[in-house]
């Protein structure tokens, strides 16, 4: 891959940014403005696979510069239709115990306790919208479950390892709200990731919500596209249209028109104070649709800065740290081959601490104002984040051809500090100058 280069630079603004109205979902302490998420396969990040194991890795997280632990489901797995040798984590067969493969709940506890010690958050993947099919609730609780044509609990979107709950039935949402309470109240977790969100009813969100803050205030993160959801239930949702068109433009079926038309949508549908979750990868795309450099081949590390700079909160997946090109078993033991990419660590470390200290990358509406400046080129994509005093600015060329750098229409200017080296550039010699395939420039306002 061809060197990358981070760029920083001065822009005078005049931009306030909007204040908006403070929606139930959003956390009185505003912890998530400038958080990075990490989503841990605990089966998969190590040989052991165990809660003490992983626990090993706080320290590095912590160096990393992540600040929010999405835990995969913890729960003991369903055996009834199990698929692979271990199952799905998807397949719950018990809300309120902890999978034996893992450890113990003191051990969970105890690896809450270290994490909330390093200032790290943690929520858990919770799964509402189906159980594994040999669920506690199964037997106790037929008539919480959906029925198919033969009286059977029906079998959701051809996952053959699970059944349908049902939200018509007010004692099923008394126990989901119960059993999401018992891990806030006794483990002291932070929020929930919640699986296939937008296939549970809107109100039963809003009512767990309710109840969920009234312990603490925590954190939830929808899996899915959907505006409604993000007003009084949930902080974040999906980019899912984000991640599409990256692997569309590396594969070139997409332009840069395409992203314009993902951003557009996302200020047009969603409140200011709603986030969106940007990624490159996750567990669902690495298994199933192949690892970011399969998807994205060198431009990798060019759509990640992406995912660092629109408006949102960037998620880093198991390995992805460390440059992981393999796709991890979903069913089975698997293992991320090694931890020791040093570069490839630098560069996500780098990309936090860029979230961390420029204040225009804040996601909702104490970010900066998105302001983009058009080229020629349709696959030069550049756009700034603008405060009064702190302004971010990116010029990428998501191409694996060379691409020339002529703005159409607005061109920044002023006097430029280079992120890695600290040495000023004046912003006019953009134009005219040539990006290398899949090369970027980071171009921020002051260091901190």
């Amino acid at each position: 891959m061809k060197a990358m280069k981070f760029f920083i630079f001065v822009v005078a603004a005049a931009f306030i940014a909007a204040c908006a109205t403070k929606p139930v979902a959003q956390n009185p302490d505003v912890w998530d403005r400038n958080a990075v998420l990490y989503e841990v396969n605990v089966r998969q990040y190590t040989v052991p696979g165990t809660f003490n194991a992983f626990a090993e890795h706080l320290p590095q997280l912590k160096k990393l510069g992540v600040n929010i632990l999405w835990f995969m489901p913890i729960n003991p797995i369903s055996k009834k239709d199990r698929k692979g040798t271990l199952g799905s984590y998807y397949a719950v067969q018990n809300y309120t115990a902890v999978n034996p493969e893992f450890g113990t709940a003191a051990d969970f506890k105890k690896l809450v306790t270290e994490a909330h010690q390093m200032g790290l958050k943690v929520i858990l993947d919770w799964v509402a919208n189906h159980t594994g099919r040999d669920n506690v609730w199964i037997t106790e609780h037929p008539d919480w479950y959906v029925k198919d044509s033969l009286g059977r609990p029906l079998v959701p979107d051809g996952w053959t390892d699970v059944a349908k709950l049902n939200y018509n039935n007010k004692d099923l949402r008394a126990a989901m709200i119960d059993a999401m309470l018992y891990w806030v109240k006794n483990f002291d977790i932070d929020g929930f990731r919640c699986d296939v969100a937008t296939g549970v009813p809107l109100d039963f969100w809003i009512q767990a919500r309710t109840a969920l803050d009234k312990v603490k205030p925590v954190f939830m993160l929808a899996e899915g596209d959907n505006p409604s959801y993000t007003v009084k239930a949930f902080n974040m949702d999906y980019n899912w249209r984000l991640l599409h068109t990256m692997n569309d433009i590396a594969q070139g079926k997409a332009t840069t028109t395409n992203l314009d038309q993902v951003v557009q949508y996302t200020d047009s549908a969603y409140s200011p104070n709603a986030i969106k979750m940007n990624f490159i990868t996750n567990h669902d795309e690495n298994t199933w649709s192949g690892s970011e450099y399969k998807r994205m081949g060198d431009g990798a590390n060019t759509f990640a800065v992406l995912t660092y700079t629109l408006p949102g909160m960037p998620l880093i997946y198991t390995g992805q740290e460390v440059g992981m090109k393999k796709s991890l078993l979903f069913f089975d033991k698997d293992t991320v081959p090694s931890w020791n990419n040093p570069a490839e660590f630098a560069f996500y470390q780098s990309l936090n601490a860029l979230k961390h200290t420029q204040e225009a990358l804040n996601a909702g509406p104490t970010g900066g104002k998105m302001i983009r400046y058009a080229t020629q080129s349709s696959l030069i994509y550049s756009f700034s984040r603008v405060l009064p005093n702190d302004s971010v600015m990116v010029v990428l060329n998501l191409s694996a051809k060379p691409q020339q750098i002529h703005f159409t229409n607005q061109k920044p200017s002023g006097q430029w500090i280079n992120w890695m080296n600290k040495q000023h550039v004046n912003a006019s010699s953009l134009e005219g100058s040539t990006l290398a395939p899949w090369e970027y420039d980071i171009l921020v306002s002051k260091t901190k």
